[in-house]
C-alpha cells in the first residue's frame, strides 16, 4: 500500500430540513388550526482514529466529503427525518489543521477518539411554532439552518515509541528489518527509504514496544535539501530516539553534530528528547577503532554510547534491554499522570 501522510479534503455538513405550512382540515372538526411540522437536522461530519489504518492515501482518491440535508416537516406536525452523520475514519495519530495549514482543529492520538468538525444545520420551525392565542393561523415557516463548510488539511504522525534517525544508509532499516517482521527495502545507496516504516519490537511475551524509521536525513534537510524534514513529525510522539550512526564515517562526531543540528533546527522539543546514541556497523572496524569512535562520540554528547552490528546482531540484546526499559518506565509515567488528571478534574 502506497504511503501518503498529507491530504486536503473538503467537508460540508446537511443543511436543516424546511419547516411547512399546514392547517388541519377535517370534516367533523370545527376549527382545525396551524400543524405545519418542524424540519429535520441535517448530517454532522464526524472524524474518527480506527487502529486498523496507518496511511491517508484514501483521501487522495476521495476528496470531498457531504451529509445530506434533513427532511422537511409536514402536516400532522410531523417533524421531518434527520439525516445520517457522515463518519470519516483516519489512521491514529492524525491531526486537523485549518486550510492555512498552521491551526490545529483536532489531534486523534488514540483509538476510538473522535472529533464533531462540521454540525449539521437545525432544522426550520413549521407554523405550528409560532401559534398563539392572538395569532391562530400564522402562515409562517422557517428554512432549515445551512450546514458548515470547510477545506482542511489532515497530517499524519505515526504512533510510535521509538524513532530511528540519522544519515542515510546508517544501518536504520537494517536494524528495523532484523528486531522486527517488518520488510523495508534494504540497499547500499542512500536514500533507500523513502517514506516511514513501522515495525514491532517484541522482547517477551508483556515486554514490546513500537519503532519507527524514517528517511534518513542530510545536512540542509531543515532548508528542503534531500528528502528535506517533513517526516519527522513521525517521530515527535516517540519517547525516545535512536540515533544511529555509520562507524565507518571518517568524523563519527561529526555527523553527531549535523544531524543534532537539523533536528534542533525543525523543532528544539524533539531535539530535547532522549536519544540513543548507536555505533553501528562494528563488525568492519578494529576494536582500537571502536574504542577511539566511541570514546569521541560519547565525549562529545556527553551520553553513554552503544556499539551495535545490525548485520551480525552484535551489541543488539543490551540496545534493545535499554530501549525497553526506557520505554516502560515512559509508560508507567504517563499512567501515574493521567490517573492524578483524572483524580485533580473529580
Amino acid at each position: 500500500m502506497k504511503f501518503l501522510d498529507q491530504a486536503k479534503i473538503y467537508v460540508r455538513s446537511g443543511d436543516g430540513g424546511d419547516g411547512v405550512v399546514a392547517f388541519r382540515r377535517e370534516k367533523y372538526i370545527e376549527f382545525g388550526g396551524p400543524d405545519g411540522g418542524k424540519g429535520g437536522k441535517g448530517g454532522d461530519i464526524i472524524f474518527r482514529a480506527v487502529p486498523n489504518l496507518n496511511t491517508l492515501i484514501d483521501f487522495r482518491y476521495t476528496q470531498h466529503f457531504r451529509a445530506r440535508k434533513g427532511g422537511n416537516g409536514a402536516g400532522s406536525d410531523r417533524t421531518g427525518a434527520g439525516s445520517d452523520d457522515v463518519v470519516i475514519d483516519v489512521p491514529i495519530g492524525t491531526q486537523i489543521f485549518d486550510e492555512d495549514r498552521e491551526t490545529m482543529l483536532a489531534d486523534l492520538d488514540k483509538p476510538g477518539k473522535e472529533v464533531l468538525l462540521c454540525k449539521g444545520g437545525d432544522g426550520g420551525f413549521g407554523n405550528a411554532t409560532y401559534k398563539t392565542s392572538t395569532n391562530r393561523a400564522p402562515r409562517r415557516a422557517d428554512k432549515g439552518w445551512p450546514g458548515e463548510e470547510r477545506w482542511v488539511w489532515l497530517r499524519l504522525k505515526l504512533i510510535a515509541d521509538v524513532g530511528l534517525v540519522g544519515m542515510p544508509n546508517a544501518g536504520k532499516s537494517t536494524l528495523l528489518s532484523v528486531v522486527s517482521r517488518a520488510r523495508p527495502k534494504i540497499a547500499d545507496y542512500p536514500f533507500t527509504t523513502l517514506h516511514p516504516q513501522l515495525g514491532v519490537v517484541r522482547l517477551s511475551v508483556t515486554e514490546e514496544f513500537v519503532i519507527a524509521d524514517i528517511p534518513g536525513l542530510i545536512e540542509g534537510a531543515s532548508e528542503g535539501a534531500g528528502l528535506g524534514d517533513r517526516f519527522l513529525g513521525h517521530v515527535e510522539r516517540c519517547a525516545v530516539l535512536i540515533h544511529m550512526i555509520d562507524g565507518t564515517e571518517s568524523s563519527v562526531t561529526k555527523t553527531w553534530r549535523l544531524i543534532r543540528g537539523e533536528l534542533e533546527a525543525y523543532d528544539p522539543v524533539l531535539a530535547e528528547k532522549p536519544e540513543f546514541i548507536v555505533l553501528n556497523k562494528c563488525d568492519a572496524l578494529t576494536p582500537t577503532q571502536i574504542s577511539a569512535r566511541k570514546r569521541a562520540l560519547a565525549k562529545a554528547s556527553g551520553a553513554p554510547v552503544f556499539t551495535l552490528s545490525a548485520v551480525s546482531g552484535q551489541g543488539l540484546p543490551e540496545l534493545l534491554r535499554a530501549v525497553q526499559d526506557h520505554v516502560t518506565q515512559t509508560r508507567i509515567a504517563e499512567r501515574e499522570q493521567e490517573n492524578t488528571t483524572i483524580q485533580h478534574h473529580e
